[in-house]
């Protein structure tokens, strides 16, 4: 990660290093703050933000989880997003965070002020540049993803990610890519930070949004664009095994964009290597991302 010079703050931009709440602040001690990823590209256009819009309308949707009363609208925060680029240098990835800031000690949330904050950061390639192009490989963690009765596993929540900084560190001191992280029934949900796809007999696979998942705005975009390939997407219940006799297997997110998976608990999938289809998806994507597709151009807003 490389830091920028200016941070948004409640419709300020303050310096990097003045960005700072106080010890006691609610979300640092309970995770009380909702969260996106967000990416941005270089295009023959200059740079455009990969569905910003849809990204804004699901960190609505989570200040409305979590009862944030959050005072901007739609279109302010994409304007925000957007100055937040354009005064700093060499961004790829930009996080807008709101967060319970007052100095509170309980579990009582209501009425502690909150605050708003946009970072953006160059990020390069999240899980490393041998990942991306010779792929990576999976651990199953004995860290569940959170389900939907104890927790709102469809918003990016900040506590609820925990178990799956536990899930990654698991994977990576067992040396290993990413962890593979199972839903109370024993299901394939998703990875640490990342949705995750099959490919077998020809179809694409991907866990239902009611299986404990994020519904990943790279996933739906991944379904839309295999759809148009020719090739059918479907959501449904995927099983471990399903991954180890997967022809192949790949990973979808902001941050890793599409990231084949190699390998699950030391098993090879496939070939071993990455496979033709999540390839190609790749490809695609990354021209789509990059604004050389015109028929996607309603996913880019140019800053």
């Amino acid at each position: 990660m490389e830091k920028t010079e200016k941070i948004w703050i409640d419709g300020k931009f303050v310096n990097w290093e003045d960005a700072k709440v106080h010890v006691l602040a609610h979300a640092l001690n309970y995770g009380t703050g909702v969260f996106e990823g967000i990416r941005a590209y270089e295009t023959d256009k200059g740079i455009a933000v990969f569905r910003l819009k849809d990204h804004v309308k699901r960190l609505i949707g989570a200040c409305n989880v979590m009862c944030f009363d959050l005072p901007y609208t739609e279109g302010e925060i994409c304007e925000a997003i957007k100055e937040t680029i354009r005064i700093n240098k060499k961004v790829d990835y930009i996080k807008p965070c709101v967060f319970l800031c007052g100095e509170a000690v309980g579990l009582n949330p209501i009425g502690v002020p909150v605050k708003f904050a946009i970072t953006s950061i160059y990020m390069g390639s999240y899980l490393g540049k041998d990942a991306q192009e010779k792929g990576a490989s999976l651990m199953t963690s004995s860290w569940f993803r959170p389900w939907n009765l104890a927790a709102p596993a469809g918003a990016k929540v900040n506590g609820i990610y925990v178990t799956s900084c536990l899930a990654k560190m698991d994977a990576k001191k067992r040396g290993f890519d990413e962890a593979l992280m199972l839903n109370a029934q024993g299901n394939v949900a998703e990875c640490s930070g990342e949705n995750i796809f099959i490919f077998k007999r020809g179809k694409l696979y991907t866990p239902q949004v009611s299986d404990s998942i994020l519904e990943g705005i790279t996933r739906n975009s991944i379904m839309e664009i295999a759809r148009d390939l020719g090739y059918e997407a479907i959501e449904t219940e995927i099983s471990r095994i399903d991954l180890y006799t997967a022809d192949e297997v790949f990973m979808s997110g902001t941050a890793a964009e599409i990231t084949a998976a190699t390998s699950v608990d030391g098993r090879p999938i496939g070939t071993g290597k990455p496979g033709k289809v999540g390839k190609q998806l790749a490809a695609k994507y990354a021209d789509i991302v990059r604004g050389k597709d015109p028929k996607y151009e309603k996913w880019l807003d140019r800053v």
